[in-house]
């Protein structure tokens, strides 16, 4: 038997956080274009619940073992790889499955080098959020300076780096929805959107027109779905863009909603996803994060915002706490 690792597994293959478990499982193999990394720091994601109770359509070539982005230090850097990566260095990366281990095979393409500013629960945190930030609000959403945005869920890790990116890229306006007082205090005057509205005691969508004089926003990132079909329809401006990344509140919309707004807004409803991509796409994505993102980190002008840093063994509170929406950024987990 070979080299074996600990890494967090689910009892009986899918089940609530109380499944999750520290196994051991064999050490992974690294292909001829990978580096195996050894992990210090991983980061959680929405994705990991729906995974584990089987509700993530997980792509083929992903690990069983859950988590898609990490932080360590490579250990061995196959002969066909991508250039630039050796044995020592620190790396934070996305993968497609994997990081919830002490070890993880890994495409260099997907490696970004760690600066020495940063720390690992930092680095851990930036790459599922920022290069879905990036996808949705530049390949996707096709932002360009002046523009609106209204990013849904705004205490989220994502909206929080969408957030960023739209104010350093001169938006004429950032809204925001959130879930309580703090999380939009937090949203307005720690990371400068223009607004925030909540959904529990206001009609956003009449808000954000009352706030717009009744032109909209130009685009809108959306990971709620059917709650926010509609009012997402009623706040796009003429020409606006709508990216769906997932669905929180169901897919399924009901009777009478007015889908109007299509044609006579001239709107665009976009799907998109960030895991089902090939590596060549994603690669493409890490590099605008690499030209765009990582120089705001070194100076200070962009921050990774950690809610909470847990052990590595306390994996089953990590996910409750990610299961109650009260967090504002990241929650990491550490392997020591």
């Amino acid at each position: 038997m070979g080299e074996t690792m600990r890494a967090i597994g689910i009892k009986n293959g899918t089940g609530p956080a109380e499944s999750l478990f520290v196994d051991h499982i064999p050490k992974p193999t690294p292909k001829d274009t990978d580096a195996l990394v050894k992990i210090r720091a991983f980061g959680l994601n929405r994705m990991d619940l729906l995974q584990r109770e089987g509700q993530y359509p997980v792509p083929p070539q992903a690990s069983k073992t859950l988590g898609v982005e990490f932080s360590g230090t490579i250990e061995s850097v196959a002969i066909k790889a991508e250039g630039g990566f050796k044995v020592g260095d620190e790396v934070f990366g996305l993968a497609y499955g994997g990081a919830y281990a002490e070890y993880i095979a890994v495409s260099t393409k997907m490696l970004i080098h760690k600066p020495k500013e940063m720390s690992w629960e930092e680095a851990a945190g930036i790459p599922e959020t920022w290069i879905t930030a990036c996808q949705a609000l530049y390949y996707v959403g096709e932002y360009t300076a002046g523009k609106s945005v209204l990013w849904h869920a705004g205490a989220s890790s994502v909206s929080i780096a969408g957030i960023q990116l739209s104010r350093h890229d001169k938006a004429s306006a950032i809204y925001v929805t959130a879930g309580s007082q703090e999380k939009i205090d937090f949203c307005v005057k720690e990371l400068g959107a223009t607004a925030g509205f909540n959904y529990h005691t206001e009609d956003w969508s009449k808000e954000i027109l009352k706030a717009t004089d009744g032109k909209g926003v130009d685009l809108i990132i959306d990971f709620i779905g059917q709650s926010y079909f509609q009012g997402n329809l009623d706040v796009g401006a003429r020409d606006a863009h709508i990216v769906h990344l997932g669905a929180m509140s169901g897919t399924k919309l009901p009777a009478g909603v007015d889908i109007s707004g299509f044609v006579r807004k001239r709107l665009r409803f976009e799907g998109s996803s960030l895991r089902s991509r090939d590596e060549d796409y994603q690669g493409k994505l890490r590099n605008l994060v690499v030209e765009h993102a990582l120089p705001k980190f070194k100076d200070g002008s962009f921050k990774v915002y950690i809610d909470t840093v847990l052990p590595f063994e306390e994996i089953v509170e990590a996910h409750k706490l990610m299961e109650r929406n009260v967090t504002k950024g990241k929650i990491i987990c550490v392997i020591k």
